[in-house]
């Protein structure tokens, strides 16, 4: 019987959550996902000594305040990155807008032309790229510029229904549910396991499925952060499932009957915002009985639903701050080279 993930590629889209050269040539993703702590890993390999060494002379022959210059190196790395895993996969790549401009706009609109500007130099044209925005209120509204710019976002950190509502309603090219980070919140919090029917995170995605394909919106479904093999059996059919290597060699190397669980088709319609959010608002009465589910999500509601959630709040908060992190350290690294 063909493996577990050769079964999956019929199904699904297989993108590799990973900057490991070799493992994406053996797994042979479509796309290619990254962010700031998969490009210091990255360029750890000796496959990305020759990009770091042409990235910091670059960055020596540049004028300028040091850590300005040490950014721009860690955005040229970044780029560097994204291209040689463009010439392994036929999809798409995702490339990330900095953490730091999670809640700036305008900000993150500029920093994604650049992103574009960047690979177009190098000859990936924006049809192969996917900006990488996260799922804030400001970041949903700077994808839905840059959509109608034609190019395309893919929306991370997501942990909420209200996120998944207003990226549709932003016309986002993708999503990115984060299951094993809503399944780390509430193993915590419960003090227990949770068996992959069971599990917070396969749910929340399947609810999200649900309500996008009974509604027709083109939005992908692209499940990702994933702790076991479980999580992505439970969610096969799933538009896209972006996995790290180590559970892409598990299913791999497992060749038991896997069996689709999602599907456009079999789709159940659920209504992720209804009346009952408007209550909780204190928009009581007619108003509530009359709200339309198909309506945009405004502000206020959009960040009363996050509010009454504190597993999605928490968990937004921690992996801004995480890529921040990674990405201040990237910077950290390229000043140390610049300086040596």
């Amino acid at each position: 019987m063909a493996s577990k993930l050769d079964q999956l590629r019929q199904m699904t889209v297989v993108v590799a959550d990973t900057g490991d050269m070799e493992a994406v040539a053996r797994f042979r993703p479509i796309d290619c996902t990254t962010n700031p702590t998969i490009v210091l890993k990255a360029l750890d390999t000796p496959a990305f000594a020759p990009a770091m060494e042409e990235a910091v002379a670059w960055g020596r022959a540049q004028a300028g305040d040091r850590a300005a210059v040490a950014g721009a190196v860690a955005d040229r790395l970044a780029i560097s990155v994204g291209y040689e895993l463009s010439r392994l996969v036929p999809g798409r790549v995702s490339t990330e807008v900095d953490a730091s401009l999670s809640f700036n706009t305008a900000a993150s609109v500029a920093k994604a032309r650049e992103i574009i500007a960047a690979y177009a130099a190098r000859g990936v044209g924006r049809e192969r790229i996917l900006i990488k925005l996260a799922s804030t209120w400001e970041g949903i509204r700077a994808a839905e510029i840059l959509q109608a710019e034609g190019i395309d976002c893919n929306m991370t950190l997501l942990f909420n229904r209200a996120q998944a509502v207003a990226c549709a309603d932003a016309k986002a090219f993708l999503i990115s549910p984060f299951v094993g980070r809503i399944l780390d919140w509430h193993k915590k919090a419960a003090g227990r396991d949770f068996t992959a029917e069971e599990d917070p995170g396969v749910r929340s995605v399947r609810e999200i499925y649900g309500y996008y394909k009974s509604r027709g919106i083109a939005t992908i479904v692209m499940a990702a952060s994933f702790r076991n093999t479980g999580e992505i059996e439970a969610l096969a059919g799933c538009d896209r499932l972006t996995i790290a290597p180590a559970l892409l060699d598990a299913l791999s190397k497992d060749e038991g009957a896997l069996e689709r669980v999602l599907s456009p088709e079999t789709a159940p319609s659920t209504a992720l915002i209804g009346p009952a959010d408007l209550v909780a608002h204190g928009l009581v009465g007619e108003t509530a009985e009359r709200f339309d589910v198909t309506r945009p999500l405004d502000e206020p509601l959009f960040r009363w639903v996050m509010n009454e959630d504190p597993m999605a709040t928490e968990k937004l908060a921690e992996g801004i701050r995480l890529f921040a992190r990674d990405l201040s350290a990237l910077h950290e690294t390229v000043l140390r080279r610049l300086e040596g």
